[in-house]
């Protein structure tokens, strides 16, 4: 398989991740989910799929569809690279091991399905008001946050070219 070929291998609908998971799971693999919309692929975002990675077998990695960005009003020129663009970077980090697009403004339909055995998002979220806390708690899975490095963001890099 090429690396092309086992970077879009990583690439997947629900439809066709659920079967992955259900799989993963009978292998008793434990799956970590979080998300977001990386639209500019930086050192933070490596260095925080890396630290999720971490915490479990498989990382799962819900990404924002350009439809869903725009609803989050982030700014008017967001997102900045598109889905495919976007889904293409974070499936061929070595960290990741699936890709999920979602449309919607949550990924709360993600996590329902998929349960995760652990869900990831930032230190800026407390994790009683992460979306899916309740779902994946609930199934007896766990919740963690970890912390950004600093100096790193999407809208800091816009705004250092934008002022450029």
């Amino acid at each position: 398989m090429s690396h092309h070929q086992l970077i879009q291998s990583k690439i997947h609908t629900l439809e066709t991740l659920l079967p992955i998971v259900e799989s993963l799971k009978k292998q008793n693999k434990s799956i970590v989910f979080t998300n977001g919309c990386f639209d500019i692929l930086h050192k933070g975002h490596v260095d925080y799929l890396a630290k999720a990675a971490d915490k479990g077998d498989c990382l799962i990695v819900g990404i924002n569809t350009d439809f869903s960005v725009k609803r989050l009003g982030k700014s008017t020129s967001r997102p900045i690279q598109d889905e495919e663009a976007r889904a293409y970077l974070i499936a061929a980090l070595e960290s990741v091991s699936y890709v999920v697009l979602f449309n919607e403004e949550t990924p709360v339909n993600l996590i329902s399905s998929i349960l995760p055995h652990v869900l990831v998002k930032g230190a800026d979220y407390k994790p009683e008001a992460i979306v899916g806390y309740k779902e994946v708690v609930e199934n007896g899975g766990r919740v963690e946050t970890i912390a950004f490095i600093d100096g790193y963001s999407t809208t800091a890099i816009e705004n250092k070219i934008k002022n450029a």
